[in-house]
């Protein structure tokens, strides 16, 4: 566990520190108005569809969210996302289904068009047969327009059980995850 939270600690630097170095360059020396995101409120609705990674015994995953985003400026964005998504387990077990809370920081690094998000949350289970939940942590890159959003995305959720190699049951999985969605100014 302690090595799960340590390397996410590493990650989380890490990204931060590729945030900084690309928001830096991305600066625009005028003061350029862009059309797609001024200071307000947005509204999206998401789909989105993931692969777990070494996650024995899931299958895949997918989705549905409500993001609701407030621009601070043209380049970043504060956001909160919630929804439902399930994990589709192969066999007999029954799927794992669980509601992610999560909050969250958009930088725009080109334009107003290309982003970095990274988001920090909670994932609730609600499937009847597992009651745990598990902390969650979502670095993204992704693609935006005016009512257009698509973007890749890694989570990784430290409680939610896996089997491992050697066929004993462990903790912390991870996910590569695409959401499609639809937003607009409110």
């Amino acid at each position: 566990m302690k090595t799960i939270l340590r390397n996410s600690a590493k990650l989380a630097l890490v990204a931060l520190c590729l945030f900084g170095s690309a928001t830096a360059s991305a600066q625009d020396s005028g003061t350029t108005k862009t059309e797609n995101y001024d200071q307000g409120w947005r509204l999206g609705f998401g789909l989105s569809g993931g692969v777990p990674l070494n996650a024995e015994p899931y299958e895949f995953n997918i989705g549905a969210d409500v993001r609701l985003q407030y621009d601070l400026s043209t380049k970043y964005s504060l956001t909160f996302t919630t929804g439902f998504n399930n994990f589709f387990i192969n066999g007999d077990d029954n799927d794992l289904g669980y509601i992610p809370v999560k909050g969250g920081f958009k930088a725009f690094v080109l334009k107003d068009k290309l982003y970095l998000l990274g988001e920090v949350g909670y994932a609730f289970a609600v499937t009847n047969d597992y009651d745990e939940n598990s902390f969650l942590l979502s670095p993204g890159i992704g693609y935006a327009n005016k009512y257009f959003d698509a973007s890749l995305r890694y989570e990784h959720y430290t409680d939610f059980p896996k089997v491992n190699n050697d066929g004993t049951t462990g903790k912390g999985m991870g996910m590569i995850a695409l959401r499609l969605a639809y937003g607009f100014r409110l």
